[in-house]
């Protein structure tokens, strides 16, 4: 997998940050509203996105990244295009969320706070996700998958990947 972000590669999403920061340059506060449109654009925030804001903002890169690795929020490294969320609340642990990650971790070779290879599904533990009644519960992107039987993994994640 690549490390890093190829800049030549993202002139287009660069030129459509920059032209974003021009138009708040002279607002309060922009730093939130700008990495929020950074990882937007990026999908993630890695370092190189963090110092071209700092440039164009004059904002320290020391402030900058304190923002990001502060707030949950913010990644810094990518995401898959889906991103897959298995409650842990207690609800859904003690009706047997830890078998649904297990058999995601095993269905996509990866471990949790992970992205698979080809960028396709990002897995992560998240707590109450408010739906306590449907335990265990997995969401991906927005939609919530309740009553979640390990069993029926393989053919929910195969929905998503054609």
């Amino acid at each position: 997998m690549q490390k890093g972000l190829v800049i030549a590669n993202k002139e287009n999403e660069f030129m459509q940050l920059k032209e974003y920061i021009d138009s708040v340059k002279e607002s309060d506060g922009i730093l939130m509203q700008t990495l929020q449109k950074a990882q937007n654009i990026f999908g993630y925030l890695p370092i190189e996105v963090q110092k071209f804001i700092s440039e164009e903002t004059g904002i320290p890169l020391a402030e900058i990244y304190g923002v990001v690795s502060f707030y949950t929020q913010f990644s810094v490294t990518p995401k898959g295009k889906h991103k897959i969320g298995v409650c842990l609340g207690t609800a859904c642990y003690v009706k047997g969320a830890q078998l649904v990650i297990d058999k995601l971790v095993k269905e996509l070779s990866i471990k949790v706070g992970d992205t698979t290879e080809d960028n396709l599904f990002t897995l992560e533990a998240t707590r109450c996700l408010g739906c306590c009644g449907l335990a265990p519960v997995m969401m991906i992107d927005d939609e919530v998958y309740g009553k979640v039987d390990p069993k029926h993994i393989p053919e929910i994640i195969d929905k998503y990947r054609g």
